[in-house]
């Protein structure tokens, strides 16, 4: 072991300085002596008369329209407050005078003052009397010697005339080991720093080693493999809207794990579990190297297939650039589907372009999960080859079938009334195409759970029964799942089942 590693160092810093600040909190909590402290705030300094002098310009009502004398009036409110670690006493002030503090508000003169309280501090008013000392004179207010506990306040509502807002606001006095200074704002009126500055100061010491540790951990690149590195050959196989996945995750797994061989053969969902289920019978009761991925659960009549549930998928429509929409209501989407509509003009009222229906062939996941989520029936038969001439003449509208996700948006792109479906993230970098909400809800990742976009599902990975513990397909299966693999599935827009909301909705959407 490197005992002189970096992160060593600090760790041990970073223990080390704990402790000894710890101690030095503790020795100057009870050998320094405290200070008691009166401090004070403007809170409020605002015109209220009609003088530019004396602030903005103000519209007036009653007593202070009528009165000539209220032109440059203006209004301050002063809270005055024990903010020191110890109460104070009457017999703390120092002052030779029979009052205890001064406040003086330079370049105005004092014509009224009115002193509140806090709740449950209502005796602190016995003391605001005269023969205590509390008296104004011009610019001065002289205060009596008021006994705060710690963290107790008064505030002084004082009315001015004869300067502008903003002038000079101070208050002095003296106070027995201790001071009158002005206070540093609070983010409430009636709240304190619940730490004082040392614990500040601690914490943000400890923060910074705990931080440099972290990031020399993190920043170390020691070129572990994932764990459950196995080696050997797999093929994953199915669903073409997840491939850009299944593409980078297999890249990924060869890079860090050192004698695997990952290929990637997707042809559809469907074809994907006939594929599996077949090698697996080929096997003769052995499990082979092979994980399907569908979008959505697989057909009936393969009991064998084992079921993982990997990710949450949103798919979208997509629409020729040629047709203005941006929103499709669930019943238009279901109206097209069933050769209802044949123009968009029927939709939009604008736009004359014939309806062409481009869709996947019936061994894909994306076209089943469209089938089931959005449009609760089959979608009508194929009537053209060519996305482009009616094949069967008496069709409503031309619908054709495509083998794959790119070819689907390729066609879209390409003719003009063309729509159409695929997973959220696939066609991004193409161009003569856009996406639809479905009753103004747009398809997105970050909303599963919390709206009512309808055209989602589950990513399955499927095995042939329980494959060897020790084999590629297992190690592959749980690094793709629950390891390192569920950052590339983010990556490229998925949730995966294993975080704390994928675990809640792939429950809820589960069969």
């Amino acid at each position: 072991m490197e005992w002189l590693s970096p992160e060593n160092v600090v760790a041990v810093t970073t223990a080390l300085l704990g402790v000894l600040v710890s101690c030095g909190v503790l020795w100057y909590e009870r050998r320094v002596p405290r200070r008691r402290r009166i401090g004070y705030r403007v809170q409020m300094d605002t015109a209220i008369g009609s003088s530019v002098r004396a602030g903005r310009p103000n519209f007036r009502l009653g007593l202070f329209n009528e009165a000539p004398e209220m032109a440059d009036a203006t209004l301050v409110l002063l809270r005055i407050e024990n903010d020191g670690s110890q109460s104070i006493a009457g017999d703390d002030y120092t002052g030779r005078e029979i009052h205890g503090l001064s406040a003086e508000f330079t370049g105005r003169t004092v014509r009224a003052i009115a002193v509140t309280q806090p709740r449950g501090a209502e005796h602190l008013m016995d003391h605001f009397t005269a023969a205590a000392g509390m008296r104004h004179s011009g610019a001065v207010i002289h205060l009596p010697r008021v006994p705060l506990n710690q963290g107790q306040h008064f505030k002084l509502l004082v009315l001015l005339t004869g300067g502008p807002v903003g002038g000079d606001i101070t208050v002095t006095g003296g106070i027995r080991d201790g001071d009158v200074l002005p206070n540093r704002a609070v983010p409430t009126d009636e709240r304190l720093p619940l730490f004082s500055r040392a614990a500040r100061l601690v914490t943000v010491l400890l923060t910074v080693c705990v931080v440099t540790l972290a990031s020399i951990i993190v920043a170390r690149d020691d070129d572990r493999p994932p764990m459950g590195c196995a080696t050997g050959t797999v093929t994953l196989t199915g669903s073409t809207a997840f491939e850009p996945v299944l593409t980078e995750l297999a890249e990924k797994y060869e890079k860090d794990c050192a004698g695997s061989s990952v290929e990637v053969d997707a042809h559809g969902s469907t074809a994907g579990i006939r594929a599996l289920a077949d090698a697996g019978a080929a096997a003769k009761g052995g499990s082979p190297a092979m994980i399907a991925l569908s979008d959505g659960p697989k057909p009936g009549g393969h009991p064998a297939l084992r079921e993982h549930r990997v990710a949450v998928s949103v798919f979208t429509l997509v629409v020729n650039d040629a047709v203005p929409l941006r929103d499709l209501s669930l019943e238009d989407v279901r109206r097209l589907y069933r050769g209802e509509i044949t123009d968009w003009r029927q939709i939009d009222g604008v736009t004359g372009l014939p309806v062409r229906l481009v869709s996947r062939d019936a061994n894909s996941g994306t076209r089943e999960v469209f089938q089931r989520r959005v449009l609760h029936r089959n979608e009508p038969a194929s009537s053209s080859r060519d996305c482009v001439t009616k094949d069967d003449p008496e069709a409503p509208v031309v619908r054709c079938e495509l083998d794959g996700t790119r070819q689907v948006l390729a066609a879209v792109a390409a003719h003009e009334g063309a729509i159409g479906y695929s997973e959220l993230r696939a066609g991004d970098d193409l161009k003569g195409l856009h996406r639809l909400t479905i009753d103004g809800d747009a398809p997105s990742v970050d909303t599963i759970g919390t709206g009512d976009y309808p055209y989602r599902e589950i990513e399955y990975a499927y095995t042939y029964g329980r494959p060897p513990a020790d084999s590629l397909v297992s190690a592959f299966l749980a690094w793709m799942s629950r390891g390192g693999g569920q950052d590339v599935i983010t990556t490229h827009g998925h949730l995966p089942c294993a975080t704390p909301r994928g675990l809640r909705i792939c429950g809820e959407d589960g069969p």
